[in-house]
């Protein structure tokens, strides 16, 4: 489609920088990234409003990947069930080489258009993802070389059909961020994004993750509803230590259950330890795990006991 955007995804790579440059002179498009680094005291000359020409231009064009706050915010202004918004309205695409799930924002049918583009502009704006609230500035989690913090840095997004940029409005970029709201996004998709850093920084020591951590991955992610479940079976309540009013606040707020959800998935795939761990409950897991081992082997057994070959030789000769 000839109005496509060229996607870029920065990768988490020290040096990178050195390494790259000058090495796509005369590429076929003009990146719509401005390379300058920006803080949170940096002014930018920017502004958006309806009289601009361009509005809602760059709801016409869009590649919006959502996180997981963004999904809890739209799911619940519509109504839906996590389920029900992630079929209707996302599609999903591979965040890394491990094929680690992630979701985007859908189209209207044979067009780049937002799906929640009205006539009047965006049908959902108090909910808007994160990605919305941002432009034109993009943010990017950065983890310097033997740091264990992630840091933000931020960078302003140029594109040719953008006017905003001529307008005469000078701000910082910490002012942007609060007109925007994107400062309770960023909390509560943090945890989320460090995850997905600390993965792909730690690279061949981890190697692929297992059929069932990219499941846990999803659920945690993305589909609220069947966490809140998984929390109250018996697998779980057998092992990690949740107290009465700490489970009522799960069952009853989604932010909070989304923030322990990322607990959780470090603490499976990375071994953080921040929710208890019931005294004994490995023991009894790794007793459990071996007994349905062996009540496997000896169905097994029985089968292959109640299956007499001799049977099939007279089947055969007659």
């Amino acid at each position: 489609m000839k109005d496509d955007k060229p996607v870029s995804e920065p990768v988490e790579y020290q040096g990178a920088g050195q390494i790259l440059k000058g090495r796509f002179q005369g590429i076929p498009f003009e990146s719509p990234v401005t390379p300058a680094q920006l803080a949170l005291d940096s002014e930018i000359q920017f502004d958006c409003h309806p009289g601009i020409a361009c509005f809602n231009e760059c709801c016409r064009n869009i590649d919006i990947q959502l996180t997981p706050y963004d999904i809890v915010r739209l799911k619940q202004r519509l109504g839906l069930s996590s389920q029900e918004f992630v079929a209707r309205y996302t599609l999903p695409f591979e965040m890394d080489f491990h094929g680690l799930p992630g979701l985007k924002m859908i189209t209207r049918p044979d067009s780049r258009a937002c799906v929640f583009l009205g006539e009047d502009g965006c049908t959902v704006y108090e909910d808007r993802p994160a990605a919305c609230r941002y432009y034109a500035l993009g943010v990017m989690g950065v983890r310097k070389k033997e740091s264990p913090l992630v840091e933000d840095v931020f960078f302003l997004v140029k594109e040719s059909h953008c006017l905003g940029h001529n307008e005469p409005r000078k701000l910082t970029v910490r002012r942007y961020r609060e007109e925007q709201g994107v400062d309770k996004y960023d909390e509560m998709n943090r945890d989320w994004r460090d995850l997905i850093i600390k993965k792909r920084s730690s690279g061949p020591t981890i190697g692929k993750p297992s059929e069932r951590s990219m499941q846990l991955f999803d659920m945690c992610s993305y589909d609220m509803d069947s966490f809140r479940e998984f929390i109250q079976t018996s697998g779980f309540q057998d092992i990690f230590d949740v107290d009465g009013a700490t489970m009522e606040r799960l069952l009853t707020d989604e932010e909070q259950l989304l923030e322990f959800a990322c607990r959780f998935l470090k603490q499976v795939l990375f071994g953080e330890k921040s929710i208890p761990v019931k005294a004994g409950a490995g023991e009894r897991r790794l007793e459990t795990r071996r007994e349905h081992i062996e009540k496997k082997r000896q169905a097994e057994i029985e089968a292959h006991k109640a299956h007499d070959p001799r049977d099939d030789l007279s089947a055969r000769d007659d």
